[in-house]
């Protein structure tokens, strides 16, 4: 059990099950920080919902970022970290379009609670970040 325990939370790995759930911990840990943006701002300081999203989303950002990199993924497709760290906010921009669609269209069009749009929207989001992170940036350019 402790080896399991030591492969699924510590040792580096290129198992898609083991990342996929590291991703799901590292995002569950982002979006506790970027709802907690959202709501603060948007209850307690009075902000849009949609700006308090973006805002909350940036947050969340820098928490995936450095999850990814540091525990999530073990491969690069680059070694350099400014184009890295550049392909990684390219990608979380995508997504940050889709939130905010998402966001709008779950919240204005259909009427959702703007917390209940902020889960739906985010089950949609991390599908997207998952799969453009592990295919265009972190993988190995060896064939």
């Amino acid at each position: 059990m402790r080896n399991k325990l030591h492969i699924l939370l510590k040792k580096p790995t290129n198992s898609v099950y083991i990342q996929l759930f590291r991703h799901v911990f590292s995002g569950a840990v982002a979006f506790l920080l970027d709802v907690s943006i959202l709501f603060s701002l948007t209850e307690y300081a009075h902000i849009h919902y949609l700006v308090s999203s973006i805002l909350g989303f940036c947050g969340g950002l820098i928490v995936t970022y450095w999850l990814s990199t540091n525990w999530v993924f073990t491969e690069r497709r680059t070694s350099n970290k400014t184009l890295e760290f550049s392909i990684f906010v390219f990608i979380s921009i995508v997504g940050l379009g889709f939130t905010w669609f998402f966001m709008w269209f779950f919240t204005s069009i259909l009427m959702f609670y703007y917390i209940l749009s902020k889960i739906t929207t985010t089950v949609i989001v991390f599908v997207w970040n998952f799969v453009a992170r592990r295919t265009i940036l972190f993988t190995s350019n060896k064939k």
